[in-house]
């Protein structure tokens, strides 16, 4: 008799049982049904949980669902210190213990070479846990909107405790135009936390008009805040439609008698344009010197409110001292740093070899590369400004810094370009030290690179962001042939 489709098994809005076996993608959870049917489940769940679920979607191969309840929790499973969880969106995993987040990142990363790479298995190293998993963020952007997500209680109320058309918070997942509003974020400084109470009480004592994306209008925008570890500054970037010399006074004040135990810097980017990125046309210092410093193991950089630098600043130590040991560099070597951006992991490089050549698009991050060198005193690292898609057309450029025996590669999420992939393993380097932070986009370059001569030696998953799904990982791979 020929087997039932699953769409003659089941219909939608069916409710299921079945425990959860592994984390997928997207919010998702996998598990199967006692009769072997593969299940997808939306909710913040945990390996482990027994739950009942509402059936969403049939494909020929699995079902989607939705989460109802968990009729019996997992031994990960742990209470959630913040009250909005499950709604932010930022710390899906709080809910999961921290020895148990590593795990699944660990795993996260082993599945996707094996799966999407082709790696036979590859043993990866355990995660390198955070040194603190909460209060770690030397950065929060904050957004405010005109249009207030409503949490499910409020949706209820006759009368709403704060006003829905001001919120000053994390824009609601899924919403580019609601705003979740929140009192305190975990991740955040303490300080940080300070600032973003202190700001909507001003905004709301002067009636500030919040940004309303849709009409494009509304004076107030982002509130943008960076956190020195050296040096205990906190620098306040408010983000506004246009620039108002005496509010930015008034706000000025207010930072300063409200929090005075608390170095800061204040600035105001400025921006008309349409986008919400917390990023100015225009920039004003208000208040101090409108830059932060931090220092990475002997290293000193000077952080402006537009430039990148890693977020969590313990771990990017931890990080860097990674790639120097799977870079294995000789006082001799010429050393290639892809994507290098503001010049951070070339400059770890140049301390430990002949020269470090960093290669980047970005001009504003190339500029900051340079200073950074000029102000650490590190004369061996050079910056040239290429997109690295046309990174075949220098190489008889690149030559004159001498061709490289390693090079680090730490490409945006959506990995490297092909032809960059392509023209790196030209160059035929000794080692690549793969810097990746989308395990899923590292196994498919791996392929690659793996099929092109090098064998990969060793796979160093790091846990930059705690309680969140995102997991960095370091990849060593060594030419063969």
């Amino acid at each position: 008799m020929k087997d039932k489709s699953l769409k003659e098994l089941y219909r939608k809005g069916e409710t299921i049982e079945l425990t959860i076996s592994d984390i997928a993608e997207k919010d998702q959870c996998f598990g199967r049904l006692e009769n072997g049917t593969a299940a997808l489940v939306k909710g913040m769940l945990a390996v482990g949980d027994w739950i009942s679920a509402t059936i969403t979607k049939i494909r020929p191969t699995y079902i989607e669902a939705v989460l109802d309840r968990i009729l019996s929790p997992s031994a990960d499973r742990i209470e959630p210190e913040c009250p909005v969880f499950g709604v932010c969106g930022g710390c899906k995993w709080m809910h999961v213990s921290y020895d148990a987040q590593l795990r699944y990142k660990q795993k996260k990363v082993h599945d996707a070479l094996v799966h999407i790479g082709s790696v036979e298995d590859m043993p990866v190293n355990p995660a390198l846990p955070a040194p603190g998993i909460t209060h770690y963020r030397n950065k929060v952007e904050f957004s405010c909107s005109s249009k207030r997500y409503l949490m499910p209680e409020e949706l209820k109320m006759d009368v709403l405790e704060k006003p829905k058309d001001f919120a000053l918070g994390f824009h609601a997942p899924g919403n580019f135009e609601k705003v979740l509003e929140i009192d305190r974020c975990y991740l955040a400084k303490e300080c940080m936390n300070s600032a973003l109470r202190v700001t909507r009480e001003f905004a709301q004592e002067y009636g500030l008009e919040p940004h309303a994306v849709r009409e494009h209008k509304g004076f107030l925008r982002n509130l943008m805040l960076r956190y020195s570890e050296e040096q205990n500054v906190l620098m306040v970037n408010l983000v506004t439609s246009w620039y108002d010399a005496g509010l930015m006074e008034a706000y000025r004040d207010r930072l300063l008698s409200s929090m005075p135990q608390q170095p800061m810097t204040v600035v105001n980017n400025v921006t008309s344009r349409k986008n919400t990125v917390a990023v100015g046309e225009k920039e004003y210092v208000i208040y101090g010197e409108g830059v932060v410093q931090e220092r990475l193991g002997d290293l000193h950089f000077r952080i402006s409110a537009n430039s990148f630098f890693q977020t969590n600043t313990k771990q990017a130590e931890t990080l860097y001292e990674g790639i120097m040991t799977m870079a294995g560099l000789r006082e001799d070597d010429t050393v290639y740093d892809l994507y290098c951006g503001t010049g951070t992991i070339t400059l770890y490089l140049a301390e430990r070899c002949r020269r470090a050549v960093g290669l980047e698009i970005v001009e504003s991050s190339l500029a900051d590369a340079a200073e950074n060198a000029s102000r650490n005193g590190v004369t061996n690292a050079s910056f040239y400004g290429l997109d690295l898609k046309d990174f075949h057309t220098v190489l008889g450029t690149l030559e004159e810094f001498g061709l490289p025996r390693v090079i680090v590669t730490d490409p945006p999420r959506a990995g490297m370009h092909p032809k960059a992939l392509k023209t790196m393993i030209r160059l035929q380097p000794e080692t690549i030290v793969y810097v990746s932070c989308n395990p899923a986009n590292l196994a498919r370059d791996a392929k690659e690179i793996i099929a092109s001569g090098y064998r990969l030696e060793e796979v160093q998953p790091v846990d930059m962001f705690p309680h969140t799904s995102h997991i960095e990982t370091l990849a060593c791979f060594r030419r063969t042939v």
